[in-house]
């Protein structure tokens, strides 16, 4: 028998005593760490129990992941195969994609839970419910139903699930609406399920887990959108987007499918009363089973924030407010005091999260959707007297942008006179998101802005030409505009945007907000004007002075002037060819500059025919008519400007030329006139009769 191998010596002896003392205090550390989480001194445990006795929190059980199997080669390569048949999407006709469909189904039956846990063929299973039936839909239901547990915490398969939810939306809508004669009836003589019902079922089987999945990296996202299917919400608005989806979401599509085939949106609809009811069970069951320091650390949790956003959107959005105002209810647990007030907990709370990236976000839903009351306390007693200081912050500047929307007249000349001081901070590090908001929110309640108006132009140098420039960050780098232009690279950088943001909303206000703008453009010289074309953020700018109601006919016949000779050239350029799109609206009622801009497109149109965005402006200055058939083009023009008259603006005056103006002008006061003596001829006759 081999002798155990040995090494001799005392050093030996010493370096192995050395290790066993280090092992033992590594271990020592690891049992002190995991009695100090067992404990919850300092650790809140997402989705554990509470217990009974001391209240505080357990482990959590961990549960074996079961294991579905794994499809063969030969599996794998037909189904790979098909899932790149349904991405090209080259069939011949609808009937031929509906039998390769069923027979993928067919070779599908009983490997379902295999596909949707798989990494390769994952894909295959959201394009096969995007183009699956409603009776192929409720099929698959049902082979998910007793895993939807499990399946929503897995990496591929929760992208499944979430497919199907937003499938299945309009179908319960269509069942609501349809008929009990029109509702189908399986013929292997089933009994009917509905569609409701099956979301239900999901529902239900996930009952008792809602702590737990909250915070999972794959499940949250499937609640979030079982939440919004249920609410009958739109799913198309960007806020909505952005509590779903993260930004690396892979978009699985079909090519040549319309929009709303491929993209997963869904419009504002009409839901049954057992949704409703289950929204309420979800949110009872989640209050219940947390209490108010385990929901204050949701807010600033990554995964768990986006999901009591929603939660609480859907709570203050119900018609029973005071109920949502309760104290079991979510806005009630983080917000216990009434009111809050500085000195207590829920200020402490609240002055947290205006400086936090995340919980902030939290803090932005509760000032929008939380009733009168709580808004003004919080207002009044937190955010008042700091919101000057609070404008200043990369992070609450967005929390005070929705303090700005719920603002009275009064409130909000007071709030103005508090930012007024830091509008040139704001402009010096380009943080003008509330100067926008702030200018456009006076616009909507008719506020003196002559005071904002002065405070920008200070903090931008009172010099004409160079005020716009300062304001678009186009001084250093005007020359690099033109050349990342050229290799078709869209990135802006975000001085410059935010920039163009606030110069577009001061557009689109009259009086001394626009006033600067056009002084600003006019004073450029024409070099620097060609060079704003071709640069993404101003030449957004430079549309919305060409199109805004605000501009003068005088300002548009300036700003053309000094774009001819270089109209041909910005045709091809994937920026510039969007200002010649507006030089078509901008160029109503001044026929003669739009005959002129028609024919320097026209001499370039060997150029423009082999650009694709060329083409665009060749198509939308419908120049094939101009060619052939000018008369025709002159009338068709001519009809488009009392379409666009009829659009733009609520009054359409400023479309109009200075005779149509003057023929109304007489018009209504033959009207008058006409009116008058009608007036005058029925007293009479009254005075006759009597």
């Amino acid at each position: 028998m081999p002798r155990e191998n040995k090494r001799r010596g005392r050093r030996d002896e010493k370096k192995n005593e050395k290790k066993r003392k280090r092992r033992e205090e590594a271990e020592a550390l690891n049992s002190s760490k995991k009695q100090k989480f067992e404990d919850g001194a300092d650790y809140v445990s997402f989705g554990g129990q509470q217990n009974e006795g001391d209240g505080a929190r357990g482990s959590v059980e961990v549960q074996e992941v079961p294991f579905y199997g794994l499809l063969n080669e030969g599996e794998q390569e037909y189904f790979k195969r098909a899932d790149e048949m349904l991405e090209l999407n080259q069939f011949d006709s609808t009937e031929e994609r509906s039998l390769f469909l069923k027979n993928v189904y067919k070779e599908a039956d009983g490997k379902e839970l295999k596909i949707a846990n798989s990494q390769s063929c994952s894909r295959l299973m959201e394009r096969l419910i995007l183009l699956s039936t409603p009776s192929q839909l409720k099929n698959l239901f049902q082979k998910f139903s007793g895993h939807f547990l499990n399946l929503v915490q897995h990496r591929f398969a929760s992208h499944c699930c979430e497919t199907l939810f937003i499938k299945s939306a309009p179908i319960v809508t269509q069942e609501m609406t349809a008929s009990l004669g029109e509702q189908p009836i399986e013929a292997s003589g089933e009994i009917y399920v509905s569609m409701e019902n099956l979301i239900l079922f999901t529902i239900n089987e996930l009952e008792g887990n809602m702590g737990f999945l909250m915070t999972d990296r794959f499940a949250s996202h499937v609640l979030r959108v079982l939440l919004v299917v249920l609410s009958g919400q739109p799913l198309e608005k960007s806020s909505t987007l952005s509590l779903l989806q993260s930004k690396r979401k892979e978009n699985v599509g079909i090519s040549g499918f319309s929009g709303k085939t491929n993209h997963l949106g869904l419009e504002k609809r009409q839901v049954p009363e057992a949704f409703q009811s289950a929204i309420d069970k979800i949110i009872s069951e989640t209050v219940s089973g947390l209490d108010t320091t385990f929901l204050r650390s949701l807010a600033t949790h990554p995964t768990g924030n986006p999901m009591l956003q929603l939660l609480l959107e859907l709570e203050l959005s119900r018609a029973d407010k005071g109920r949502a105002n309760g104290r079991n209810s979510i806005l009630g647990k983080l917000l216990p005091d009434d009111p809050p007030a500085e000195g207590n907990e829920s200020a402490s709370f609240v002055n947290g999260l205006l400086y936090d990236p995340i919980g902030s976000r939290l803090l932005e839903v509760i000032i929008k959707h939380a009733p009168g009351k709580t808004f003004k306390a919080l207002y009044k007693n937190l955010l008042k007297e700091r919101i000057g200081s609070l404008s200043r912050n990369e992070t609450a500047g967005f929390v005070v942008i929705k303090v700005l929307d719920r603002l009275s007249k009064q409130g909000l000349e007071e709030a103005a006179k508090s930012i007024l001081p830091q509008v040139g901070g704001l402009a010096e590090r380009s943080r003008t998101a509330v100067i926008k908001s702030l200018i456009e929110r006076c616009a909507v309640k008719e506020i003196d802005m002559s005071g904002i108006a002065d405070a920008l132009n200070s903090a931008y140098g009172g010099d004409t030409q160079t005020r716009l420039l300062k304001m678009l960050k186009l001084q250093e780098n005007l020359s690099q505009g033109a050349s990342e232009v050229e290799d078709h690279s869209l990135k802006v950088d975000p001085g410059q945007l935010h920039g163009s943001l606030l110069v577009q909303s001061m557009l689109a206000i009259p009086g001394p907000m626009s006033a600067l703008i056009f002084e600003g453009l006019l004073a450029l010289p024409a070099d620097t004007l060609r060079m704003m074309t071709e640069n993404q953020a101003a030449s957004r700018v430079l549309q919305a002075s060409l199109t805004s109601l605000t501009s003068t006919a005088q300002f548009k016949r300036k700003m053309i002037n000094s774009l001819f000779s270089k109209i041909g050239r910005l045709t091809t350029s994937t920026v510039g060819s969007h200002v010649v799109d507006a030089l078509w609206i901008a160029t109503a009622g001044l026929e003669h500059y739009r005959e002129r801009i028609a024919n320097e497109l026209l001499k370039n149109e060997a150029t423009m025919r082999e650009s694709f965005v060329g083409r665009a402006v060749w198509k939308n200055w419908m120049m094939d008519l101009f060619k052939h058939r000018k008369t025709d083009w002159i009338a068709k023009a001519k009809a488009s400007e009392r379409e666009v008259g009829g659009v733009v603006g609520k009054s359409g005056e400023a479309k109009k030329s200075g005779i149509e103006l003057a023929r109304d002008r007489f018009a209504a006061a033959r009207s008058r006139n006409g009116a008058a003596k009608a007036l005058h001829s029925g007293e009479e006759r009254k005075f006759q009769r009597r």
